[in-house]
């Protein structure tokens, strides 16, 4: 039998996606979906294919020169070095939309416009971009290294139609940051919970004095380290052209270096914490000491990514400038830091913070 996913849309109503894997010797030899309005021509679809598929000349038909988007899809991972976590994540979900069970050839832009389209009903402008640009890069492989029909131009007129119509674009703009009393308040409750836990005081305090992104905390390692010049390499950074084997040397302000030093040298990694951890605890806390509630609109609640906002903000009003702050925070484009441009030297509000000196107090 076919797999039956059901997929609530955003009126409410339910569609039905029959899903076929066939596997052989342990590996996907064939994968293909389509979704019904109704589970039960979802069912009888998922039957009538199954049975058809079960003839060894069908199947082998089905794989030979001509495979379905979601077979490519599976090669191209399968034979990717180094895939990002968010990337490989979208390129399986991928793999479950109907135009995943569409041949190579049959696949035309009005097909990818419409993958836009669907994906616009439930995600986001931003998230709908990474989506295309990464399926993009499979169309850029298909072709010229293994002979699918997959047409580069297709993906690029479905781009630029996305664009046109907004179903794809940048995402807003957060300007939150949290003040001294919210950070403190959050300090408090870290350093208040048991010795063993995951020291999310160390890690608060540093993102926001080193402008790091959660996920690369949690990458840095010790040999990467230059202390006698204050900088560290941050590997696999965030990147338009892809994250994977981007490694940059970025400086560490005083205040990041010294909570580096008062970390404990148990693993390779500065911070050998599961990222997907720390952002739970952070939300969590946010929840406990009273920072974001359920009722608090997105805009207006208090996310990780803020802190790598404040840390940046935090250095302009020190009287930095574009270049100085750049080799902080990572950025290549110092377009991206003209947001930051109305910011005036106000001086630093995190002077003499009593926080930093009880987690990373200056050994003589």
């Amino acid at each position: 039998m076919a797999s039956i996913i059901e997929r609530k849309k955003k009126d409410g109503k339910s569609s039905f996606m029959a899903q076929i894997v066939i596997k052989r010797d342990g590996k996907i030899a064939h994968r293909e979906n389509k979704t019904f309005p109704n589970r039960r021509e979802a069912v009888s679809w998922g039957k009538l294919r199954k049975d058809q598929l079960s003839d060894p000349a069908t199947l082998t038909d089905a794989t030979r020169t001509d495979p379905t988007l979601a077979g490519v899809i599976d090669r191209y991972i399968n034979e990717s070095k180094r895939l990002g976590r968010t990337k490989l994540q979208v390129l399986n979900t991928l793999k479950g939309f109907d135009l995943a069970a569409k041949r190579c050839s049959q696949i035309r832009s009005e097909h990818l416009v419409a993958l836009a389209r669907h994906l616009a009903e439930t995600r986001d402008r931003s998230t709908v971009s990474n989506y295309m640009l990464f399926l993009s890069g499979v169309f850029t492989i298909a072709r010229p290294a293994w002979g699918y029909s997959l047409d580069q131009m297709a993906m690029k007129d479905a781009l630029a139609v996305a664009s046109k119509l907004e179903l794809t674009g940048r995402s807003n703009r957060r300007d939150r940051r949290p003040t001294v009393d919210e950070m403190n308040r959050l300090m408090a409750f870290f350093c208040g919970r048991k010795a063993d836990s995951l020291p999310m005081a160390h890690v608060t305090a540093f993102a926001m004095y080193s402008t790091r992104r959660q996920a690369e905390i949690t990458r840095l390692r010790w040999p990467d380290l230059d202390e006698a010049h204050s900088r560290i390499l941050v590997r696999d950074m965030k990147d338009p052209g892809g994250a994977a084997g981007n490694d940059v040397y970025v400086d560490l302000p005083p205040e990041a270096l010294r909570i580096v030093r008062a970390m404990p040298r148990v693993a390779e990694e500065i911070f050998p914490f599961n990222s997907e951890t720390v952002s739970w605890m952070f939300r969590e806390a946010c929840k406990v000491v009273g920072i974001n509630t359920k009722d608090t609109p997105d805009e207006k609640r208090l996310k990780f990514h803020d802190l790598r906002h404040e840390g940046v903000s935090r250095l302009f009003e020190m009287s930095m400038t574009i270049p100085q702050v750049a080799v902080v925070s990572g950025h290549r484009s110092w377009q991206n830091l003209q947001r930051y441009s109305h910011l005036r030297a106000t001086g630093d509000k995190w002077a003499n913070w009593e926080w930093l000196g009880k987690i990373a107090p200056i050994l003589g």
